[in-house]
């Protein structure tokens, strides 16, 4: 074999994780996790973590998107508290409800008990909408739209795992918008919906869209439409959500606004929220059996670049690679790999973090004036004269790499999709069961008789709701974290 045969071959091997069952997803998930230094579970409380300098910093480029978004749609950031009192907390029964048993509360202040119990906030609507009321007054004050990224706090009582299931969630942006008329609150669903699936294309990160079913929804909402992907043990995972609220937290919060003719009327409210499992997500979707492979908008470093060095040919390597280095770093995050230790060491620990290229440069590759590239994405090398090595050259490369990372990304989330049309069949449970049991989310054709919690119960998995799959309507069933 030659050896451009033997470089294709090795290039092309399967190094993927999507013949991972749970276990060992689950063993390389929180293994990546330390070795990349991206996140620490040894802080003194289940469910807590720290992130490390190289996944804040992943979670910082991946937010900076979001706000960009958000910002774009004239949604204004804010910060409220993160204590809310029990008598605010509670005013909303139905969405209280849904959290009374994961609220964590402070009882004291000091060594005084307090009179008013105070929740760490669980979700923030109760809080936003008390104060909402206070500034809401008149139809000109409408559409209101505002976001936060903030912690939340949820007792987890069931298997915690590190930026998927917290007890401390460190990363929630949460939009919370008010309206005229429900015609303007469904355009704003659709213009959040509109965000989020702009977000995750910008992280090549394939989903489901699925409106969920009624007893899934969220409390106090009309409906709820959420966004899963799809884990390499088959698992589907929940990334972010979008609520029409309907006028009934409105109704609730007395948050009551003249209209145009003089009436009173309750505003129109929608919701939507993103957290940690994004960050779990970029993790988990690209990564390979070599490490992470993060993508180059929101790698925090898209170049690594290493100087070969060889005795007394040192000085002439190092000054030109300084020299590009000086070069490229206006226009990328690039770092110069100038450790002492063996070049072998650092192309492993560059590929285990994930970062999108890396550029070699030797002896030889200085006489015949080009550098050596590698492409973490597709394992491969090719040459390139330095002299093309241009700002342009890289975004276009980036870009490249950022398409071909979604291409992939997306094959991936077909191979677990599997569509069972027989749906009269009196083998379609069966079917459903084998199919989920495979590793796969199945879509059956969408059907009102099935569509309940019966039917669910029998799957042995759960019914994530209505979603349109290539232009048809289908009930989606998956095993869910």
């Amino acid at each position: 074999m030659s050896k451009e045969t033997q470089k294709k071959a090795n290039s092309e091997k399967d190094i993927s994780l999507n013949n991972m069952d749970s276990l060992e997803f689950s063993e390389w998930y929180n293994e990546i996790l330390e070795t990349a230094k991206i996140y620490d579970l040894r802080y003194p409380i289940k469910g807590c973590g720290v992130y490390l300098p190289y996944g804040f910093k992943i979670r910082r480029y991946s937010f900076e998107i979001l706000r960009d978004l958000l910002d774009s749609t004239k949604h204004d950031e804010t910060l409220f508290p993160m204590l809310i009192p029990e008598t605010l907390l509670a005013k909303e029964g139905e969405h209280i409800k849904g959290f009374e048993d994961e609220v964590f509360w402070v009882t004291h202040g000091g060594k005084n008990e307090l009179d008013v119990r105070l929740a760490l906030r669980p979700t923030s609507e109760t809080a936003i909408y008390y104060m909402m009321k206070q500034w809401l007054k008149v139809h000109t004050d409408l559409p209101f739209k505002i976001y936060q990224t903030v912690n939340t706090f949820r007792y987890e009582t069931k298997h915690t795992r590190p930026l998927i299931r917290l007890r401390e969630i460190m990363t929630f942006n949460e939009a919370h918008t008010a309206h005229s008329t429900k015609e303007e609150c469904e355009a704003q669903v659709k213009e959040g919906m509109y965000v989020y699936s702009s977000f995750f294309e910008a992280l090549s990160i394939p989903v489901l869209i699925s409106k969920r079913p009624e007893w899934d929804k969220f409390p106090g909402a009309e409906y709820t439409t959420a966004y899963d992907t799809i884990y390499p043990d088959g698992k589907t995972m929940q990334i972010g959500t979008v609520h029409n609220l309907g006028q009934h937290f409105a109704t609730t919060f007395d948050l009551e606004f003249e209209t145009a003719d003089g009436e009173k009327d309750y505003a129109y409210q929608t919701c939507y929220g993103i957290s940690d499992r994004v960050i779990a997500s970029i993790i988990a979707i690209h990564g390979d059996k070599n490490g992470l492979l993060i993508p180059p908008k929101v790698a925090p470093v898209q170049i690594a670049m290493i100087p070969l060095l060889f005795k007394g040919k040192e000085e002439k390597v190092l000054e030109k690679a300084n020299e590009i280095y000086d070069k490229l770093k206006k226009f990328v995050r690039i770092e110069l790999d100038t450790r002492d230790i063996r070049p072998g060491r650092k192309f492993n620990d560059w590929e285990l973090k994930g970062v999108p290229l890396r550029i070699e440069l030797g002896p030889r590759d200085l006489e015949n004036g080009k550098v050596m590239i590698f492409r973490r994405d597709k394992n491969e090398k090719f040459d390139i004269a330095i002299e093309d090595l241009t700002a342009e050259y890289l975004a276009e490369l980036m870009e490249t790499i950022h398409k071909d990372m979604a291409e992939k990304a997306y094959k991936a989330f077909l191979g677990h999709i599997e569509i069972l049309e027989a749906v009269e069949s009196n083998l379609l449970l069966e079917n459903i069961k084998e199919a989920i049991n495979n590793r796969k989310v199945v879509l059956i054709p969408f059907n009102e008789e099935l569509y309940n919690e019966e039917f669910e119960e029998e799957t042995g998995a759960s019914i994530l709701g209505e979603c349109e799959f290539e232009g048809n309507k289908y009930i989606s069933i998956a095993k869910t974290y």
